[in-house]
């Protein structure tokens, strides 16, 4: 199995950021203090410990070169009044695809800050990454944002990371047709992104390149093709925020990441139709990897609820270079995305009420199930001790639709249920951690699972009750519990005798479920 890299740290430590993603597409409604503080109520709510929050450069720096951080300052304050971490989303010269939190005084001077120009001429709601001004002034504030952080938190570290840009690309045409960057276009493509593609001998990049004839020079339609455009406004959005990742990382060094607006959610795959054009997809994320040095983490905002189709996305990010984290999900999948996958970090979208009450009691019982295990995530994620069980449509609540899985000394068989109506009703999901061959933690929503040692035989079992399994199996003990701040298991209830005969139940009452068996 992989190395798992923990991005993320507070005060040195490895550290698991879970709970809400939250942005206002208006802004600003961090002037309203009482608004605000519900989002850090519903994510305490269902124990998460970090809010992604957007923040936008308009408001930070509303007349060139005079920043205002009060906006940063109350979020600040008030996650540390709620005892949460804080991931800062930059929304700044693109928010998906387009220009919209640039600041007034940008937009206002065209002939300075230039915008992305369509085929026909006509000029986008998009900055173009060909034009210095914009480059350079989005470094500025950034650099500036950092400096903030590092005089004001640097200690408290209230801000573990940073996202930089906000689906990034174009929004209107496959690149920019504006004069500076058709003479890019036609110019000979950079000797460090050929070198890299020969370097690597291997995948999407370097196949459309091969596709198109393997030239060792030439332009960017010579050596990319029908897929030139996309590929040029990758390059160009990868190097312009890996600029302005560079500026701030000078300044304070903290977990920087971009998020992805993937290709395959609806219609056609049409780039600058469909998703924007440039955004690092699956199909241009190499280039990304390549010349994004001081970006931590290429991140898909994965929404698929299918399981075949986020497995497909997420195993294109989840890579040797590239840790996968999850910004923005609906929740279909956190498990399998945890344990198959290894999400180093994991945030879900859920409304609230307006005192702070998550709508949505399932998404509540998932993320708190996972921040129960969290201490076994830091330990086991990359070990191929943590398994995810989820009920997919068909499956049924008891006998032959249950899920096989296979342990170290023994069998398992999950299946989903509600524990006789004592759980909230729902199809069963959850996390199985088997830490050594005797010892086993389980979290999550309606299911129970039922061990056989290896090898399992029905002499094992002769003249006992085969519905009753416990008799093959040696439960030293089960518990219900949680982990203390040390990571410790600490017991709440042990269960015995006939609550354990049937398998071992796991419900949104029950914490951590320990079991612990013996040869």
């Amino acid at each position: 199995m992989a190395a798992v890299k923990r991005v993320f740290k507070v005060n040195g430590k490895p550290f698991y950021p879970l709970g809400r993603h939250r942005i206002y597409m208006g802004g600003y409604s961090v002037r309203d203090e009482a608004e605000i503080e519900t989002n850090f109520k519903a994510t305490k709510f269902t124990n998460g410990n970090t809010v992604c929050l957007a923040i936008f450069w308009d408001q930070l720096e509303p007349e060139e070169g005079k920043f205002d951080f009060s906006s940063i300052d109350t979020v600040i304050k008030i996650a540390r009044r709620y005892d949460l971490r804080l991931i800062f989303l930059w929304f700044a010269s693109s928010k998906n695809g387009v220009m919209d939190y640039a600041p007034a005084w940008m937009k206002s001077k065209p002939e300075i800050y230039k915008r992305a120009t369509a085929l026909n001429g006509t000029k986008l709601w998009v900055l173009s990454t060909q034009c210095k001004a914009n480059l350079e002034a989005d470094k500025k504030v950034f650099a500036a944002l950092c400096e903030h952080l590092k005089a004001t938190d640097s200690t408290e570290q209230t801000v573990i990371g940073l996202q930089v840009e906000n689906e990034p690309g174009i929004l209107g045409s496959d690149r920019d047709y504006g004069p500076e960057a058709q003479a890019e276009f036609d110019s000979s493509v950079p000797a460090k992104l050929i070198a890299a593609m020969k370097k690597s001998g291997k995948g999407d990049i370097y196949d459309i390149w091969q596709k198109a004839g393997g030239k060792d020079a030439g332009t960017w339609p010579q050596l990319f093709g029908d897929e030139a455009g996309e590929l040029f406004s990758a390059y160009g959005w990868a190097t312009y925020i890996e600029a302005v990742a560079k500026a701030g990382k000078a300044i304070y060094d903290i977990p920087m990441f971009i998020n992805v607006w993937v290709s395959s959610l609806v219609w056609w795959p049409v780039p600058g139709e469909c998703y924007p054009s440039g955004c690092p997809v699956t199909k241009v994320l190499d280039i990304y990897k390549w010349f994004t040095p001081h970006i931590d983490i290429i991140a898909p905002d994965n929404p698929h609820t299918n399981i075949r189709q986020r497995n497909e996305v997420n195993a294109k990010y989840a890579r040797d270079d590239n840790q996968l984290l999850i910004v923005e999900a609906p929740g279909m999948g956190i498990f399998h995305d945890i344990a198959d996958f290894n999400a180093v970090g994991y945030f879900l979208h859920f409304d609230h009420t307006p005192d702070g009450t998550p709508k949505n009691s399932r998404i509540v019982n998932m993320l708190k199930s996972v921040a129960a295990v969290i201490p076994l995530l830091l330990k086991y994620q990359g070990t191929g001790k943590i398994q995810a069980v989820e009920q997919e449509e068909g499956m049924e609540h008891h006998g032959l639709a249950g899920t096989q899985i296979d342990f170290d000394g023994y069998m398992g068989l999950i299946e989903f249920g509600d524990d006789h109506g004592n759980q909230e009703p729902g199809r069963g999901a959850g996390l199985v951690i088997q830490a050594s061959k005797n010892e086993f933690y389980l979290v999550g929503i309606n299911f129970r699972l039922l061990l056989r040692r290896k090898p399992a035989t029905v002499a094992l079992l002769a003249g006992n009750d085969l519905s009753h399994i416990s008799f093959g199996n040696y439960l030293m003990s089960v518990d219900e519990g949680h982990f203390d701040k040390d990571g410790k298991y600490i017991s709440d209830r042990r269960r015995n005798g006939d609550s354990v005969r049937g398998g071992t139940w796991v419900g949104v009452n029950d914490g951590v479920v320990r079991i612990i068996t013996c040869d």
